[in-house]
């Protein structure tokens, strides 16, 4: 499991040699935080930089420093409009290339367009496009987190490291999650188990599978172009010719594979964004007979109404460490003071916190998380400073891929 002990990694964050300049491409300001933490890790200013939209909704980016022959750290985290995040990334690569950069790093958590990785009907890869035109805009390296497809890194002809949110949410189930021995990991679909048994593993915990109808149904999204007219109307097939046919799949009965009677149910996925499946698969584990219910993904989209079906739903609220000492100290700097024996009258949950679905900070969810308590944010900003500051002093990336398998 990755781990840095917080001294030596301080420490380090703050070696940077001359020449690195951090910008963020975000003209939304509520997107631009995980960029400021990640330059408070290095001890950084941020570039001075301005993007914004013009009234014709055009983007305009105007850097406002020197970035000749500097090594340039783009930081772009998705907002709810994709499309205007792509187009701020690729053009301060591209006006970073044309000022003489000497390199143009892209740091990028969540990869827009990484479900849109293979061929469907007649659509596109899209992915394939998107790795293109930011190779194509100038580009020389790109710092992502938890491709949806690894396959996807193909897709440029430049450096990607593709690192891992695994660690701290490993470390968070062993911290937060009360007696997490007795939890089993579940996948809410076989297309899930490889990382759930991951997280299986390294825990050493139990895992189990839902398969059925409600998440393994059969849909033309999944590969074939049902495109062909009918056979009996397609003259261009010889009639001594039989083409065997797939047979049709039968949608089998929903089950769950493993027991999770009586334990703690830690669903894991790697992106949170349509809600419906989470929920069937909490309620499946329900009826099963699961005593508690957690969702855990590295990248929280959480798009429409999600908020709100997640505060509805079966997931629990995971109770958070107490506060009381940190409330204490604080109303003890307060203009009146309070007898401290009303603190010890007052009940150990109101000083906690729940949550249920525990996310990254990859893409910005503040919103969100007002409108549903149940949702709990994990910072990842660590393992991007220190991947910057090693790309940036020329050394081994190795460090933050130690015990990464093939299934991670």
């Amino acid at each position: 499991m990755f781990c840095v002990a917080p001294a030596e990694s301080e420490a380090r964050m703050n070696v940077t040699k001359g020449g690195l300049v951090l910008f963020s491409a975000n003209s939304n300001s509520s997107c631009m935080e995980l960029s400021k933490t990640i330059a408070e890790r290095l001890g950084v200013e941020m570039g001075k930089v301005q993007v914004y939209q013009e009234p014709d909704r055009e983007t305009r980016v105007q850097i406002q420093e020197s970035v000749r022959g500097k090594d340039v750290f783009i930081i772009q985290t998705v907002s709810k409009d994709v499309n205007t995040t792509i187009m701020e990334l690729l053009i301060m690569v591209y006006a970073c290339k044309t000022s003489c950069a000497k390199s143009i790093i892209g740091v990028v958590p969540y990869f827009p367009y990484s479900k849109q990785c293979k061929m469907r009907k007649r659509g596109s890869i899209v992915s394939k496009l998107l790795a293109s035109m930011m190779c194509k805009a100038g580009l020389t390296h790109l710092i992502t987190m938890d491709l949806h497809q690894k396959e996807i890194q193909g897709f440029f002809n430049i450096p990607v490291d593709n690192l891992r949110a695994s660690p701290f949410l490993l470390q968070y189930i062993q911290e937060e999650i009360p007696d997490y021995r007795n939890a089993v990991i579940v996948a809410k679909s076989p297309a899930s188990a490889k990382r759930a048994q991951s997280f299986a593993e390294r825990l050493r915990l139990g895992i189990a599978v839902i398969h059925g109808e409600a998440q393994d149904a059969e849909s033309d999204l999944v590969d074939g172009r049902h495109s062909p007219p009918m056979v009996r109307s397609a003259a261009a097939i010889h009639p001594s010719l039989e083409i065997p046919m797939l047979i049709p799949k039968e949608k089998p009965p929903i089950t769950v594979v493993g027991d999770v009677g009586g334990r703690t149910a830690v669903i894991v996925d790697d992106i949170i964004d349509d809600v419906d499946s989470f929920l069937a698969a909490a309620e499946t584990l329900k009826e099963r007979g699961a005593y508690k219910i957690f969702v855990m993904a590295t990248h929280g989209l959480l798009s429409s109404d999600a908020p709100r079906l997640i505060e509805e739903s079966a997931i629990d609220e995971l109770p958070g460490r107490s506060n009381r000492k940190g409330v204490t100290q604080q109303l003890r700097w307060a203009r009146f003071s309070w007898p401290c024996c009303w603190f010890s009258m007052i009940p150990d949950r109101l000083f906690q916190q729940s949550h249920g679905v525990v996310v990254t900070n990859t893409i910005p969810h503040e919103i969100q998380k007002l409108q549903c308590p149940k949702i709990k944010t994990v910072d990842i900003s660590m393992i991007l400073s220190e991947a910057i500051r090693r790309i940036h002093n020329g050394e081994s990336m190795s460090y933050l891929f130690r015990n990464i398998g093939l299934d991670d």
